[in-house]
């Protein structure tokens, strides 16, 4: 293992914000607000970012708006944190291209996610995997997310990869199967990176040896996410049990639509973004925002702003 691919396993741990891709009322990337939204992360803590993961609408972009916003947000982290864009795609060529230029700009790591709807079988997967590992040296980070993809990425597949390819350091498990989780540490190693995509997962998966978390409610509460990694590194397990059942409420409201939907409304009542997506993504119920926001009175999270 190279120098580099040590440093990141000590890097790259705690509350990763998978930060939403905030657009105008025309529906362009609106830039300044991305950079705003980075600045509240990491004045709230926040150990690390991504952006275009699946909080970040990624089928929304074209392929060079993605170069557009992983090239924003690396310039205005300005490597205070560590920085691990989304490269992936459905087309092979395409998550080709995305991780290349996040190795040309200088990001620590790339998260490419198992591809969604053609459903690769494991073989086709390994060969997606090694070819875009093999092509370039920076860390690797699967996103195994088979409620969006309908594909599991098996505990083989991914320990064969991990086997094969030095640069593959660790996985977004977005995965209810708690089982899964735990046979990705035994057969993967336990010095593999592993981060709860499922937002109740967070707290168990520390308890397994976990790396940390890359949950889309970190958009909205940063803080109370990053104290929560922070408790358990500090070794206050109590406190970290606490927070943990205290941001339940929240995360069950910020999923009760498809994501980032909810979180977009969210920062919208908050006053950070114009809460806009882009088709065929659109807004929660009338119903559902009037839940959001007595949610986020519960939390003491200001809500200036009607949407």
């Amino acid at each position: 293992m190279t120098k580099s691919y040590q440093e990141i396993r000590q890097k790259l741990r705690g509350s990763i914000c998978p930060v939403i891709t905030p657009f105008k009322a025309n529906h362009e990337i609106d830039f300044e607000k991305q950079s705003e939204l980075i600045e509240f992360q990491l004045a709230n803590g926040t150990h690390g970012i991504s952006v275009t993961g699946t909080s970040g609408e990624p089928s929304s972009l074209t392929t060079e708006e993605r170069v557009q916003v992983m090239e924003n947000a690396m310039k205005t982290v300005n490597g205070r944190v560590p920085f691990a864009p989304g490269t992936g795609s459905v087309n092979h060529d395409e998550t080709m291209y995305l991780t290349k230029k996040a190795e040309e700009m200088g990001a620590d790591a790339a998260m490419v996610i198992v591809p969604y709807y053609n459903k690769p079988n494991q073989l086709a997967l390994y060969k997606h995997f090694k070819t875009v590992a093999d092509s370039v040296e920076i860390p690797i980070i699967i996103y195994n997310i088979p409620g969006r993809t309908a594909q599991n990425m098996e505990v083989s597949t991914m320990a064969r990869l991990v086997k094969d390819c030095p640069n593959i350091v660790g996985v977004k498990e977005a995965n209810k199967d708690f089982e899964h989780v735990n046979r990705v540490m035994l057969n993967c190693g336990r010095d593999f990176l592993l981060y709860s995509g499922i937002e109740l997962l967070c707290y168990p998966m520390l308890a397994i040896g976990g790396a940390g978390s890359i949950s889309a409610t970190a958009n909205v509460e940063p803080r109370k996410v990053a104290d929560m990694h922070n408790a358990w590194e500090q070794g206050d397990i109590k406190k970290a049990q606490d927070l943990h059942y205290e941001l339940m409420n929240l995360n069950d409201v910020l999923f009760k639509d498809t994501n980032p939907a909810p979180s977009k409304a969210a920062l919208g009542m908050m006053g950070k973004i114009n809460p806009t997506l882009r088709l065929p993504m659109d807004l929660p119920s009338k119903e559902l925002q009037d839940e959001i926001r007595e949610t986020l009175k519960q939390y003491n999270i200001e809500t200036p702003n009607t949407i």
